[in-house]
């Protein structure tokens, strides 16, 4: 059974996942599927952890293109091993480290003042007067980890 391989249809069923999925990931190199005779998609059944992968490193906040650099470390044939696996996690500590703490900061702070520069909510008022966040640079600063400064936001 380890040695079958799946359709395209076997593999979106699997894996929770449109055939146009299937399709995208194969032509951003993520994962490779084999052809028949008639030009059909084959899959080896390890495709389904690759998927499993990719899907969840979107859901966490990983762009296709780290993805893509952690998979282009991983074999191809033989699927990769456990020790390949543990080696693409390794590279991803940190960056999954750093995600952690902006969904930690986004759940405890979303409804408080982020920095973001909008001035709409009164604590804003306080926490970001006159918009003092900006000197950071663009966005959401105090999410993304940059501190209020009481000293300097009072000159502004």
């Amino acid at each position: 059974m380890a040695d079958e391989l799946l359709s395209i249809g076997d593999v979106a069923r699997r894996a929770g996942i449109a055939h146009s999925a299937l399709r995208f990931y194969e032509a951003n190199g993520l994962i490779e599927a084999e052809r028949t005779d008639g030009h059909q998609r084959r899959y080896q059944r390890d495709v389904l952890r690759r998927i499993a992968i990719i899907r969840t490193a979107q859901q966490v906040g990983l762009k296709l293109d780290e993805i893509g650099s952690a998979l282009a470390m991983l074999p191809d044939h033989p699927a990769p091993a456990k020790e390949d696996w543990e080696l693409l996690a390794s590279t991803w500590s940190a960056r999954l480290d750093q995600q952690i703490g902006l969904l930690v900061n986004l759940r405890d702070r979303l409804g408080s003042c982020i920095g973001c520069g909008c001035l709409s909510i009164e604590s804003c008022e306080f926490h970001n007067p006159d918009d003092s966040a900006r000197r950071f640079g663009p966005g959401p600063r105090y999410l993304l980890g940059d501190k209020p400064d009481p000293v300097a936001d009072k000159g502004d």
